[in-house]
């Protein structure tokens, strides 16, 4: 179960075990616009406000994340989601319209 807005669990896993290289542009763009609503979200809300499977899940990415992003600035790992985000959508257009 997954607090308002925000995916849940089981969705997250199966975003993850599909490989990009099997997603569409859409999804990839999907998949980054709610990892960045879902990591914004983790920081905001209270932990007494969370569901305890939203709260363990919360834990879990963010010990992933703080070392992963170690030395980076919630700004750079936004703009760098942005960015990824952007890139998915031109790659996208740009097969969907034959490279032009």
């Amino acid at each position: 179960m997954s607090d308002f807005g925000r995916k849940d669990l089981h969705e997250q896993i199966g975003d993850k075990l599909k490989p990009d290289s099997q997603k569409t542009a859409t999804e990839k763009v999907g998949d980054q616009a709610t990892g960045l609503y879902d990591r914004a979200a983790s920081a905001i809300v209270p932990d007494s406000e969370k569901s305890t499977t939203q709260h363990a899940a919360d834990k879990m990415r963010s010990g992933k994340d703080e070392t992963a992003d170690t030395g980076k600035g919630i700004g750079q790992s936004l703009a760098d989601g942005v960015s990824g985000a952007a890139q998915s959508l031109a790659d996208g257009v740009k097969s969907l319209t034959g490279g032009k």
